[in-house]
Protein backbone atom coordinates (compact mmCIF):
# COMPACT_ATOMS: atom_id res chain seq x y z
CA UNK A 1 0.00 0.00 0.00
CA UNK A 2 2.84 2.18 0.53
CA UNK A 3 4.16 2.43 -2.63
CA UNK A 4 0.72 3.09 -4.18
CA UNK A 5 1.46 6.32 -2.29
CA UNK A 6 4.76 7.21 -3.70
CA UNK A 7 3.50 9.54 -6.63
CA UNK A 8 1.12 11.66 -4.43
CA UNK A 9 3.62 12.15 -1.68
CA UNK A 10 5.92 13.29 -4.56
CA UNK A 11 3.46 15.52 -6.35
CA UNK A 12 2.69 17.44 -2.48
CA UNK A 13 6.13 18.07 -2.04
CA UNK A 14 7.93 18.92 -5.68
CA UNK A 15 5.00 21.17 -5.52
CA UNK A 16 5.80 23.56 -2.81
CA UNK A 17 9.96 23.83 -3.11
CA UNK A 18 9.59 27.38 -2.55
CA UNK A 19 8.39 27.44 1.39
CA UNK A 20 9.96 28.60 5.81
CA UNK A 21 9.71 29.99 9.10
CA UNK A 22 9.01 33.48 10.00
CA UNK A 23 11.24 35.70 10.98
CA UNK A 24 10.89 36.91 14.47
CA UNK A 25 10.37 40.59 15.60
CA UNK A 26 8.43 43.72 16.58
CA UNK A 27 5.38 43.70 14.21
CA UNK A 28 3.27 47.39 14.12
CA UNK A 29 1.19 46.81 11.44
CA UNK A 30 -0.05 50.54 9.47
CA UNK A 31 -1.72 51.41 6.51
CA UNK A 32 0.33 52.23 3.49
CA UNK A 33 1.32 55.82 2.49
CA UNK A 34 -1.81 57.00 0.31
CA UNK A 35 0.89 58.48 -2.33
CA UNK A 36 2.37 55.23 -2.67
CA UNK A 37 0.03 52.52 -5.49
CA UNK A 38 0.13 48.86 -6.21
CA UNK A 39 1.37 50.02 -9.37
CA UNK A 40 4.49 51.99 -7.93
CA UNK A 41 5.16 49.04 -5.94
CA UNK A 42 5.51 46.39 -8.49
CA UNK A 43 7.04 48.35 -11.01
CA UNK A 44 10.16 49.27 -8.59
CA UNK A 45 9.69 45.34 -7.53
CA UNK A 46 10.13 43.92 -11.09
CA UNK A 47 12.76 46.74 -11.95
CA UNK A 48 15.45 46.14 -9.06
CA UNK A 49 14.63 42.48 -9.20
CA UNK A 50 15.85 42.52 -12.65
CA UNK A 51 18.86 44.72 -11.52
CA UNK A 52 19.83 42.91 -8.74
CA UNK A 53 20.10 39.45 -10.88
CA UNK A 54 22.28 41.19 -13.42
CA UNK A 55 24.66 41.91 -11.04
CA UNK A 56 24.41 39.27 -8.51
CA UNK A 57 26.90 37.06 -10.38
CA UNK A 58 28.18 33.41 -8.81
CA UNK A 59 27.81 32.31 -5.35
CA UNK A 60 26.94 28.51 -3.47
CA UNK A 61 25.96 28.01 -0.34
CA UNK A 62 25.19 24.94 1.42
CA UNK A 63 22.09 24.06 2.11
CA UNK A 64 20.18 21.81 4.34
CA UNK A 65 17.05 19.47 3.48
CA UNK A 66 14.55 17.76 5.41
CA UNK A 67 11.42 15.98 5.13
CA UNK A 68 8.79 14.62 7.70
CA UNK A 69 5.78 12.19 6.80
CA UNK A 70 3.59 11.29 9.54
CA UNK A 71 0.07 9.47 8.61
CA UNK A 72 -0.79 6.54 7.04
CA UNK A 73 0.58 3.98 6.77
CA UNK A 74 3.41 4.72 8.98
CA UNK A 75 5.69 7.67 9.55
CA UNK A 76 8.99 8.33 7.31
CA UNK A 77 12.08 10.77 7.42
CA UNK A 78 14.80 12.01 5.94
CA UNK A 79 17.62 14.39 5.57
CA UNK A 80 19.89 15.86 3.04
CA UNK A 81 23.09 17.68 2.94
CA UNK A 82 23.72 20.04 -0.70
CA UNK A 83 25.79 22.23 -2.30
CA UNK A 84 24.28 24.39 -4.33
CA UNK A 85 26.28 26.66 -7.28
CA UNK A 86 24.35 29.32 -9.01
CA UNK A 87 25.18 31.96 -11.66
CA UNK A 88 22.82 34.79 -11.15
CA UNK A 89 19.28 33.71 -10.80
CA UNK A 90 19.72 31.71 -14.16
CA UNK A 91 21.63 28.41 -13.55
CA UNK A 92 21.48 26.34 -10.96
CA UNK A 93 23.12 23.24 -10.04
CA UNK A 94 23.78 21.08 -7.35
CA UNK A 95 26.04 18.45 -6.13
CA UNK A 96 24.88 15.75 -2.75
CA UNK A 97 27.16 15.94 0.06
CA UNK A 98 25.25 13.56 2.22
CA UNK A 99 22.09 11.93 3.26
CA UNK A 100 20.22 9.93 5.70
CA UNK A 101 16.99 8.09 6.28
CA UNK A 102 13.89 7.22 4.13
CA UNK A 103 15.25 5.92 0.65
CA UNK A 104 12.03 6.88 -0.52
CA UNK A 105 11.94 10.57 -0.26
CA UNK A 106 15.26 10.99 -0.73
CA UNK A 107 15.32 9.33 -4.36
CA UNK A 108 11.35 10.45 -5.18
CA UNK A 109 11.35 12.94 -3.49
CA UNK A 110 14.43 15.74 -2.21
CA UNK A 111 16.54 14.21 -5.40
CA UNK A 112 13.32 15.20 -7.81
CA UNK A 113 13.32 18.81 -5.87
CA UNK A 114 16.82 19.72 -6.67
CA UNK A 115 16.03 18.47 -10.50
CA UNK A 116 12.61 20.82 -10.79
CA UNK A 117 14.73 23.83 -9.35
CA UNK A 118 17.40 23.40 -12.09
CA UNK A 119 14.74 23.69 -14.71
CA UNK A 120 12.80 26.23 -12.97
CA UNK A 121 15.86 28.62 -13.09
CA UNK A 122 15.81 28.13 -17.17
CA UNK A 123 11.74 28.95 -17.12
CA UNK A 124 12.09 31.97 -14.84
CA UNK A 125 9.58 33.97 -17.68
CA UNK A 126 6.51 31.78 -16.68
CA UNK A 127 7.34 31.97 -12.35
CA UNK A 128 8.55 35.30 -11.92
CA UNK A 129 6.97 37.86 -9.82
CA UNK A 130 5.78 39.97 -12.44
CA UNK A 131 2.35 41.81 -13.90
CA UNK A 132 2.54 38.88 -16.33
CA UNK A 133 2.18 35.94 -13.85
CA UNK A 134 0.75 37.81 -10.85
CA UNK A 135 -1.99 39.91 -10.35
CA UNK A 136 -1.11 42.53 -6.92
CA UNK A 137 -3.11 44.09 -4.43
CA UNK A 138 -1.75 46.10 -2.21
CA UNK A 139 -3.47 45.85 1.23
CA UNK A 140 -1.47 47.85 3.79
CA UNK A 141 2.34 48.62 5.54
CA UNK A 142 3.80 46.94 8.31
CA UNK A 143 6.92 47.82 9.93
CA UNK A 144 9.54 44.71 11.04
CA UNK A 145 12.90 44.38 12.48
CA UNK A 146 12.86 48.54 12.08
CA UNK A 147 12.34 48.12 8.26
CA UNK A 148 9.34 49.53 6.94
CA UNK A 149 7.18 46.70 4.55
CA UNK A 150 4.23 46.98 1.61
CA UNK A 151 1.92 44.03 2.19
CA UNK A 152 0.68 42.83 -0.60
CA UNK A 153 -2.16 40.21 -2.15
CA UNK A 154 -0.94 37.88 -5.05
CA UNK A 155 -2.79 36.04 -7.14
CA UNK A 156 -1.50 33.88 -10.18
CA UNK A 157 -3.09 35.18 -13.98
CA UNK A 158 -2.56 31.37 -14.76
CA UNK A 159 -3.02 28.43 -12.63
CA UNK A 160 0.94 26.97 -12.92
CA UNK A 161 2.10 24.57 -10.60
CA UNK A 162 5.19 26.46 -9.28
CA UNK A 163 3.15 29.64 -9.01
CA UNK A 164 1.38 30.54 -5.79
CA UNK A 165 -1.45 33.03 -4.40
CA UNK A 166 -1.11 34.64 -0.90
CA UNK A 167 0.59 37.21 1.25
CA UNK A 168 4.07 38.76 -0.04
CA UNK A 169 6.02 41.28 1.99
CA UNK A 170 8.25 43.89 -0.22
CA UNK A 171 10.80 45.90 1.95
CA UNK A 172 10.13 50.10 1.23
CA UNK A 173 13.52 50.68 0.41
CA UNK A 174 14.69 48.03 -1.38
CA UNK A 175 11.77 46.95 -3.34
CA UNK A 176 12.75 43.20 -2.41
CA UNK A 177 10.68 40.45 -1.07
CA UNK A 178 11.17 39.20 2.43
CA UNK A 179 8.79 37.20 3.15
CA UNK A 180 6.26 34.83 1.40
CA UNK A 181 2.96 33.01 2.70
CA UNK A 182 0.84 31.25 0.38
CA UNK A 183 -0.17 28.16 -1.17
CA UNK A 184 0.18 26.49 -4.61
CA UNK A 185 -1.86 27.89 -7.31
CA UNK A 186 -2.47 24.36 -8.73
CA UNK A 187 -3.45 21.42 -6.47
CA UNK A 188 -1.63 18.29 -8.85
CA UNK A 189 -2.91 15.68 -6.89
CA UNK A 190 -6.58 14.28 -5.53
CA UNK A 191 -4.42 13.29 -2.99
CA UNK A 192 -3.72 16.59 -1.15
CA UNK A 193 -5.93 18.31 0.78
CA UNK A 194 -4.40 21.69 0.94
CA UNK A 195 -0.47 23.21 1.75
CA UNK A 196 1.03 26.56 3.30
CA UNK A 197 4.64 27.78 2.28
CA UNK A 198 6.12 30.01 4.63
CA UNK A 199 9.45 31.25 2.79
CA UNK A 200 11.54 33.70 3.93
CA UNK A 201 14.26 36.04 2.45
CA UNK A 202 17.33 37.48 4.88
CA UNK A 203 19.53 40.14 3.41
CA UNK A 204 23.16 39.58 2.54
CA UNK A 205 25.22 42.55 1.76
CA UNK A 206 22.61 44.61 -0.42
CA UNK A 207 21.25 41.37 -1.94
CA UNK A 208 17.99 40.00 -0.24
CA UNK A 209 18.39 35.42 -0.91
CA UNK A 210 16.11 32.61 0.57
CA UNK A 211 16.73 31.97 4.39
CA UNK A 212 14.71 29.27 5.26
CA UNK A 213 11.49 27.40 3.91
CA UNK A 214 8.73 25.35 5.70
CA UNK A 215 5.71 24.06 3.73
CA UNK A 216 2.90 21.64 4.95
CA UNK A 217 1.04 19.83 3.56
CA UNK A 218 -2.06 17.91 4.74
CA UNK A 219 -2.92 14.73 3.33
CA UNK A 220 -6.40 13.64 2.29
CA UNK A 221 -5.84 10.17 4.53
CA UNK A 222 -5.03 12.09 7.58
CA UNK A 223 -1.03 12.02 6.96
CA UNK A 224 0.79 15.84 7.22
CA UNK A 225 3.86 16.24 4.98
CA UNK A 226 6.37 18.81 6.35
CA UNK A 227 9.65 20.00 3.92
CA UNK A 228 12.37 22.76 5.74
CA UNK A 229 15.03 24.39 3.82
CA UNK A 230 17.78 25.83 5.59
CA UNK A 231 19.90 27.49 3.01
CA UNK A 232 23.04 28.07 4.97
CA UNK A 233 25.69 30.76 4.43
CA UNK A 234 26.19 32.59 1.15
CA UNK A 235 29.41 32.64 -0.34
CA UNK A 236 30.31 35.24 -3.39
CA UNK A 237 32.46 34.99 -6.47
CA UNK A 238 32.55 38.08 -7.08
CA UNK A 239 34.83 40.47 -5.19
CA UNK A 240 32.62 43.28 -4.31
CA UNK A 241 29.96 41.46 -3.45
CA UNK A 242 32.10 39.27 -1.64
CA UNK A 243 33.12 43.01 0.18
CA UNK A 244 29.57 44.01 0.54
CA UNK A 245 28.82 41.09 2.55
CA UNK A 246 31.68 41.66 5.08
CA UNK A 247 30.56 44.86 5.39
CA UNK A 248 26.90 44.12 6.15
CA UNK A 249 27.86 41.49 8.69
CA UNK A 250 30.33 43.78 10.48
CA UNK A 251 27.57 46.51 10.93
CA UNK A 252 24.66 44.12 12.09
CA UNK A 253 27.59 43.16 14.71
Amino acid sequence: MFRRLRLPICLILLCVFIAPRITSGQTDSTSAPATVTTADIVQQLVARNQDRAQRLGHYTSERHYQIQYRGFPHAAAASMDVQADCDGSSSRTFRVLSESGSHLLINHVLKKLLLSEEEGAHNQSETALTPANYLFTLVGATRENGRQLYVLKVAPIVARKLLYRGTIWVDAEDYAVVRIEAEPAQNLSFWIRNTQIHHVYSKTGEFWLPETDRSETKVRLGGTAILTIDYGTYRFSHPSTQSAQLQDAGSER
